[in-house]
């Protein structure tokens, strides 16, 4: 459940919290006041498009905070997958800090990227989107809603039907990226053996470039180098007599004269006898460095040489000499595929011939799934229809063998209505209008809420195209669900209005300089004056109340009905 939703800087918002309840949340408001605001901060804290132009002005940054109570074991299951903290109580707080440019997610305080948030949020919350309806007029939208339905035995046999149809084109791709002839064979013959007796003269291992670019910068510098160390040899050896080390020892000496009247200074000595050896430890070294610096020119020629020709291959074949020697193997492996080529093309193409069958078998089971479950849901969705006040409604699921298969699989599915006695089924796209689209958007979130674990459902406008009657049946609908799922809904309906468990009335307050909109829980009497003003009532009449008044009794009836 959507417990809490916070936002500052946004737009028309200088800062608004929203505690929402259980149940029917509904959220009205004069058109322009922000309501589509406030909702689509929800959808940019999930991950949503941001735009800079959305920071409210003045303001370097926006802030949007959502605070969930999560009791779904998936979404446990989901948190620990992304290698987020839970919280002991199931509080999920999800935050997204806007910059101009850029903006920052987190999780229960861990930064998040964009698609870890969204793959949370699809377990939190669904949104409804004040045009999705429209989404109908598409068929591949059947599908997706026919295969939402279809549930966990659905899962594995379109993941089967996915894998065999990537198989299928990979193996067609092959095909006919190998097939050649005879002509164009022997040149691919005859390319693979000339390169592949070039690396394989070359002799590389790897790690050998490195080792010897070491010792050619080594060698290029090796007069700097000895010049350079030999001046420290000499300032810190014994060869000389303003060397470190002939002063050191003069130190030493000296100090060792007075040890024996004092036994402290006998730390002192020790700790100048460890400088001495450190510094003789490091002359020996130097000395041994300089002895290795020797080296004639004929071992710079070839060091150089050898660079330049493992440089050369990496040119052609390969970046590193892992990568050279990764494409040698390839090319030996396409010169015993040329040495029986019929042989390997006909192995390609059972393999195809194997994979397509498979391939076809598993479109047929997944098919009579979604046969199955389109049936099933037919005589759901005609029942929520009626209850949405389709008073004579046919429909039906049409899943059909389509002419190609994808990697959904092979069916055709389209959704098809009759709203009228004695009308054949028509596809929805050809029949329905946008209030009849909405409706039947709304049965189909009835449907599918009562298949699914997400708690919170939002609605932005569902009433669309709609008044009167059918508002009511749409208004006792979200109550319904409200039974089962928290419900959060923009309306400009009192009908809806009218059902909620909890009232949010969105305002919009200007002064000289700045408009702010600002968002609020109802009182009972608050909560009767937006109903009368939702009537159309500008004068707060006595009659416009009573009506208003009527109003929530007849929702609280239906409410006590549904809950007994």
């Amino acid at each position: 459940m959507l417990q809490s939703l916070h936002v500052k800087n946004l737009a028309l918002i200088d800062e608004a919290e929203v505690e929402f309840e259980p149940g029917l949340n509904i959220l009205t408001g004069e058109t322009g006041a922000g309501k589509s605001v406030l909702i689509g901060s929800v959808n940019i804290a999930l991950g949503g498009k941001f735009d800079k132009d959305m920071l409210r002005r003045g303001a370097d940054s926006a802030l949007v905070e959502l605070i969930f109570q999560a009791e779904d074991e998936k979404v446990s299951e989901k948190m620990a997958q992304l290698e987020i903290p839970e919280e002991p109580d199931g509080t999920v707080i999800i935050s997204r800090r806007l910059l101009s440019g850029r903006s920052v997610s987190k999780i229960n305080g861990e930064s998040v990227t964009t698609r870890q948030v969204k793959e949370l949020a699809e377990l939190l919350i669904d949104i409804h989107g004040q045009h999705e309806h429209q989404s109908l007029l598409h068929k591949k939208k059947h599908m997706e809603i026919l295969d939402a339905y279809c549930g966990p035995e659905f899962q594995e046999p379109a993941e089967r039907v996915s894998r065999l149809y990537q198989d299928c084109r990979r193996l067609r791709q092959t095909i006919e990226e190998e097939s050649m002839d005879e002509e164009a064979r022997a040149r691919e013959k005859a390319m693979a053996e000339y390169e592949c007796e070039e690396i394989d003269s070359a002799k590389l291992w790897a790690g050998e470039d490195e080792e010897l670019e070491k010792r050619y910068r080594k060698m290029s510098n090796s007069r700097k180098i000895t010049e350079n160390l030999g001046e420290s040899y000499a300032l810190t050896g014994t060869d000389s007599p303003e060397g470190a080390g002939n002063a050191l020892s003069h130190a030493l000496r000296a100090l060792r004269t007075v040890t024996m009247y004092d036994e402290e200074l006998k730390q002192l000595e020790e700790q100048l006898s460890e400088i001495d050896s450190l510094l003789a430890d490091y002359n020996r070294d130097v000395s041994g460095y300089l002895s290795d610096c020797e080296f004639d020119q004929e071992d710079f020629q070839e060091t150089e040489s050898r660079l330049n020709e493992i440089n050369r291959l990496k040119g052609k074949y390969g970046k590193t000499i892992e990568e050279i020697l990764k494409y040698g193997e390839e090319r030996h492996k396409t010169l015993l595929r040329l040495a029986d080529y019929d042989g390997y093309m006909e192995g390609l193409r059972e393999e195809l011939s194997g994979k397509e069958k498979a391939l076809l078998e598993a479109c047929e089971q997944l098919s009579e799934i979604r046969s199955r479950n389109a049936e099933a849901l037919t005589i759901q969705l005609v029942e929520a229809l009626v209850s949405l006040n389709f008073l004579s409604v046919e429909f039906e699921i049409a899943v059909r063998p389509g002419q190609t298969i994808t990697a959904k699989g092979y069916d055709d599915v389209e959704f098809l209505i009759s709203t009228n006695p004695g009308e054949s089924l028509k596809p929805l796209a050809q029949v329905a209008s946008g209030g009849e689209l909405s409706r039947v958007m709304l049965a189909i979130k009835t449907v599918l809420a009562g298949r699914d674990s997400i708690d919170t459902l939002i609605f932005d406008e569902i009433d669309s195209g709609i008044s009167g009657r059918t508002a009511w049946k749409v208004s006792e609908q979200l109550d319904t669900v409200a039974c089962a799922h928290q419900v959060i809904c923009i309306t400009h309906l009192p009908q809806i209005a009218a059902m909620a468990d909890a009232h949010f009335v969105i305002e919009k307050n200007s002064t000289d300089d700045t408009t702010i909109t600002d968002i609020h829980r109802t009182e009972a009497q608050e909560s009767l004056n937006e109903l009368a003003r939702l009537l159309g009532s500008d004068v707060l009449t006595d009659a416009a109340l009573t009506n208003a008044r009527e109003m929530k009794e007849q929702a609280l009836q239906h409410k006590n009905k549904m809950r007994r």
